[in-house]
């Protein structure tokens, strides 16, 4: 079996070719990335649903929009936390992922983390895919790959992060972020 370059930290852009309607103009940030498969959360889907109504206890810790965001299509039923915590070592009730960027114990109490916690963001589910799956959809050209930043993660416009994360890109991604949302009506 041939070794993957882990891609964990990074960013997957939803190419505007990409069919799957769960990824529609998604923004993906992988959490886990090996030749087991792949893990993540899309950043720019938040839902109607406060974190007061299902986390109070970590609602005063997210950033606007204070919601939960939907992270993918798989077990919707379960919450992943998500926080930047800048610095050294984080606390505990926090494993880093990459960089600044890590996994909160939804389960540790919240006040562990108040002090360090520089965003949250509540995801219902993720996005996962088998073995070899995410190296399928790279190779189509379903997804572009593109560095994360620790703002993404707590993006107060979620519904621009699409745009905002092809525009910042120093190649010709970076025309991408003009693409319409109907190509038809041009």
């Amino acid at each position: 079996m041939t070794e993957v370059s882990s891609l964990t930290g990074r960013l997957l852009v939803a190419a505007p070719a990409l069919a799957d309607p769960n990824f529609d103009r998604a923004v993906v940030l992988l959490l886990d990335h090996d030749e087991e498969g792949s893990l993540g959360v899309v950043l720019n889907r938040p839902t109607p649903v406060g974190v007061v109504d299902i986390l109070a206890g970590w609602a005063g810790l997210t950033g606007e929009p204070e919601v939960v965001f939907q992270g993918g299509p798989v077990s919707l039923d379960s919450a992943l936390g998500v926080a930047v915590i800048p610095g050294g070592d984080g606390p505990l009730g926090w494993r880093r992922v990459y960089g600044a960027i890590g996994l909160v114990d939804l389960e540790a109490p919240p006040e562990l983390l108040a002090a360090a916690v520089g965003s949250l963001r509540i995801f219902a589910g993720y996005a996962g895919w088998g073995p070899g799956q995410l190296e399928r959809e790279l190779a189509e050209g379903a997804w572009y790959v593109v560095e994360s930043e620790p703002g993404d993660v707590s993006s107060p416009r979620p519904e621009g992060l699409w745009r905002a994360v092809l525009r910042r890109q120093r190649s010709e991604l970076a025309m991408i972020a003009t693409y319409p949302d109907d190509p038809s009506l041009n």
